[in-house]
């Protein structure tokens, strides 16, 4: 029988230590640095055991520092121009090799990206959406996809994970109901999918600072400090 404690995380868990971080963090419980670490560690973690370690040696959260935080208003929705051309559809393929599109390009209607023991980037901070709606199918065996979205896109997961994970951003701030949206979908095994939210030419430690900043203002703001 598989030790709770040792079993695979999800990414409710790892969020919701992480969440539990920035209270602390926000209550002066730690420094920077050390809530760097701890951070740090609990983005890398992969048991339940290493999360809890993470939180034993804090003092308990009060109801000032666990407080609810504000509600935040809905990101702007990203533009769509249908005037810009967009491909009906479009394949990547990655075998013991690399695929990338990043940069300014238009993401067509569907996009099938395929990898096999080898890595896919697909980077939307600089896209431009002809379509309010793109629909990205994945196949990833052995190998692992890296989606990198800006504030204001909706995705959404509706795919299968055997014996692999698929890691879903938190939004700093829920996308607007007209927003775009990327629907992903496929199969994963053995390998991963890690979709994280970042502005562009953020790289993804200045995107946890951001964020940092972010939820210990509006703790302190809920506070009244």
């Amino acid at each position: 029988m598989i030790d709770s404690q040792s079993r695979a995380l999800s990414p409710e868990e790892r969020q919701a230590t992480v969440d539990r971080l920035c209270a602390h963090f926000a209550s002066d419980a730690m420094d920077t640095t050390e809530f760097e670490r701890r951070l740090d560690i609990a983005y890398a973690a992969r048991t339940r055991a290493e999360l809890v370690a993470l939180e034993q040696d804090l003092p308990a959260l009060g109801s000032e520092a666990s407080a609810t935080v504000p509600a935040r208003p809905p990101s702007p929705s990203l533009p769509v121009d249908p005037s810009r051309p967009a491909q009906k559809s479009d394949f990547l393929v990655s075998i013991w090799g690399a695929t990338e599109r990043r940069g300014s390009w238009v993401p067509p209607r569907k996009l099938t990206a395929v990898t096999v023991m080898g890595g896919t980037d697909l980077d939307f901070r600089q896209a431009t959406f002809a379509t309010r709606e793109v629909s990205v199918q994945l196949f990833a065996l052995m190998g692992g996809v890296d989606i990198v979205v800006p504030p204001g896109v909706r995705v959404e997961w509706g795919g299968i994970a055997l014996m692999g994970g698929v890691g879903m951003p938190e939004p700093d701030t829920p996308p607007a109901p007209d927003a775009p949206v990327i629907r992903i979908s496929g199969l994963v095994c053995m390998g991963g999918v890690d979709v994280v939210e970042r502005l562009p030419g953020e790289s993804a430690r200045e995107a946890r600072k951001r964020v940092r900043r972010d939820r210990k203002a509006r703790r302190r703001l809920a506070s009244g400090d």
